[in-house]
């Protein structure tokens, strides 16, 4: 599984570890120490929803924690070496606490929010102009393992260089192999409307990752060409729900400063 979030992750491991002011930290179990700091599992787990947290397996767990003692390391070599004082990393460190303290706020107040499948189907047919009227198809390569550890060490070395091609011939679990895993284009509404979910949300040549079949596919995809078909309203459900979300998140930062703004009388400009 990959994080939207991860450098915010790091930031707050960072700042419940080693960050700028030394809280007292929760006890409990402790899963990594790098001198005086200490990473409870406590605090490890309060970085991710529960959703991620359950399905996030032991290995990616322990290259978290490796992150953590990785950054935790330079941190305190800068420290020692006392670049910690300087002017630019404090403002830095200032700004990186603020903006997950706000982050933490909005995320908070977005918690509780659902969309129904009327709001959906009523936004479709407000903003229908502003969508393609056309489908896109998708060349599509894919391989396909069981293990999730299995699939994330692949993607790992697809993002470095590997060679797709001798990924899908020496570790796909599928008949596909034989075709090394070329799917061809595929298009909505068809029995592959999974991949091309998938792939829509790629630029040509980029990778994604996810669950489905028992198992974990990793597709790569190729390019793209216009279809005869027309977008319906099913085929967009993922995207307009991704735009009524953004809009959804502004209006409640919005709302926010307002609210906060409100009961503040002592912000000044100079």
């Amino acid at each position: 599984m990959k994080f939207s979030h991860v450098p915010i992750l790091l930031a707050c491991l960072m700042l419940l570890a080693g960050g700028c002011k030394k809280e007292k930290q929760p006890q409990g179990t402790i899963l990594a120490q790098v001198g005086d700091d200490k990473l409870y599992e406590e605090s490890f787990k309060s970085v991710f929803s529960e959703e991620e947290w359950a399905s996030m397996d032991s290995e990616t767990r322990k290259k978290y924690i490796q992150d953590w003692v990785n950054l935790t390391l330079l941190a305190q070599e800068s420290q020692k070496m006392g670049l910690n004082s300087s002017l630019e990393v404090k403002q830095k460190l200032d700004f990186a606490t603020k903006k997950v303290k706000a982050n933490a706020l909005i995320a908070d107040r977005m918690a509780d929010l659902e969309i129904s499948e009327n709001e959906l189907f009523a936004y479709y047919r407000i903003h229908r102009g502003e969508f393609d009227a056309k489908a896109l198809e998708y060349n599509v390569q894919r391989v396909y393992v069981e293990d999730q550890h299995k699939a994330q060490q692949l993607l790992t070395e697809l993002e470095t260089g590997a060679d797709f091609d001798l990924m899908v011939r020496h570790n796909s679990q599928e008949l596909l192999r034989d075709k090394l895993g070329y799917m061809g284009f595929v298009s909505p509404g068809t029995q592959d409307s999974l991949f091309w979910n998938q792939a829509r949300e790629l630029e040509a040549g980029e990778f994604a990752m996810f669950a489905a079949d028992g198992g974990w596919y990793i597709i790569r995809q190729l390019g793209s060409r216009e279809s005869d078909k027309d977008l319906m309203f099913d085929d967009l459900r993922s995207q307009i729900r991704t735009r009524i979300l953004a809009e959804r998140q502004q209006t409640i930062y919005e709302d926010l400063l307002k609210e906060i703004k409100s009961k503040h009388t002592d912000v000044y400009y100079y």
